[in-house]
């Protein structure tokens, strides 16, 4: 009956869906979670900040923009690394060579991907599918290989810009604790913006593209304007996560950074963690980055118990690549709706757990 209950629309049905954390097990979690990344890094060591939550927050930043585009628009991209690194050396320069603040580089490093993303994303204006994804797979490849041959930037195959010391007023960020809760407050403030855009009209109107632009150009949604949106969206995501690379991660902008294991990267990050929901990047970026891990330390301790006769050496530095790799391929097979459909339903039972006095 309680089942039966939870999936009947009620009067209070509409204001719950419209809450932004309609679940107790949601509220919940989102205490634990800002309890969590907020008191326990002073305690944790520089190899889990710089080594892991650091980066595991700007792939979040950088996942959560690809969201915007492929999850809630609809419309596939392979270009997410170039956008990083847009967005990287525009900071670096801005910073760098003008000494722009610190707050005012990431603005201008997202508006110069923005800038660049509506270009990559005028095609999706006539093609979709399979051919977007060549289209934006080859602008991976331009916008890397104009970077690395405009003398302005600093041309050469391997074009590398070191950052000095990052200030925000008088405050210098050269800790890996200070740069981890530089990357969380960007990190909080880009999901705000997004969860808050998701759910307003440009969020509808992605989603109606999504589910038939036939159908939404025929109720007068602007495709130009709202595809458009959509990858300057996307880009701005991904230049402010390029420019977090450089000033909350390894201190300079690399060129090599961002070549298209890094797009695909992003885009496996999407789909594990879920396609259409801010939580899923986050999840996604989470099991990208603490998964090879634990397929490490298993792999050591198998290599200690049975011996080097059976697992050599050279298949224990290639197991975390094809354990992982499997391991994918079979959560896409037993749950393609990704980690955050399996929270929703953890929450959904939750609640009804809980009883009908949390659901008022």
């Amino acid at each position: 009956m309680a089942l039966s209950d939870a999936r009947t629309p009620s009067p209070h049905g509409l204001e719950r869906d419209m809450r932004y954390l309609p679940r107790s097990a949601d509220r919940l979690a989102l205490f634990l979670l800002v309890v969590l990344f907020l008191f326990v890094p002073p305690f944790l060591g520089d190899y889990w900040l710089k080594g892991i939550l650091v980066p595991m927050l700007i792939l979040s930043i950088s996942a959560l923009g690809l969201n915007v585009l492929t999850g809630y628009a609809g419309l596939i991209s392979l270009g997410q690394a170039a956008f990083m690194a847009v967005g990287a050396f525009a900071g670096v320069i801005a910073y760098g060579r003008y000494g722009i603040p610190i707050p005012l580089t990431l603005l201008i490093a997202g508006l110069t991907a923005a800038i660049v993303g509506a270009v990559v994303g005028t095609p999706s204006l006539r093609i979709k599918g399979l051919y977007l994804l060549v289209a934006t797979l080859a602008a991976q490849f331009i916008i890397v290989w104009t970077i690395q041959r405009v003398p302005w930037i600093g041309a050469g195959s391997m074009v590398t810009i070191d950052t000095p010391p990052v200030f925000i007023g008088t405050w210098e960020i050269d800790t890996a604790l200070e740069q981890y809760y530089f990357a969380l407050a960007v990190a909080a403030l880009l999901t705000i913006f997004a969860w808050n855009l998701t759910r307003s009209r440009i969020g509808r109107a992605w989603m109606a593209i999504r589910d038939h632009d036939v159908a939404a150009k025929v109720m007068g949604i602007s495709m130009l304007r709202y595809k458009l949106l959509a990858f300057m969206v996307s880009a701005f995501y991904g230049g402010i996560a390029g420019a977090l690379v450089v000033f909350a991660w390894v201190g300079a902008a690399n060129v090599q950074e961002y070549e298209l294991e890094l797009s695909i990267q992003i885009l496996g990050m999407t789909i594990i963690g879920g396609l259409g929901s801010i939580l899923g990047s986050y999840l996604g970026a989470a099991f990208i980055a603490l998964l090879p891990i634990a397929i490490s330390i298993g792999m050591h301790n198998l290599y200690g118990i049975v011996g080097g006769e059976i697992v050599s050496a050279a298949v224990l530095a290639n197991a975390e690549h094809v354990v992982f790799g499997v391991l994918i391929v079979l959560f896409l097979i037993f749950e393609p709706l990704g980690l955050a459909h399996i929270w929703r339903r953890f929450s959904a039972r939750f609640e009804i757990w809980l009883g009908p006095a949390v659901r008022t």
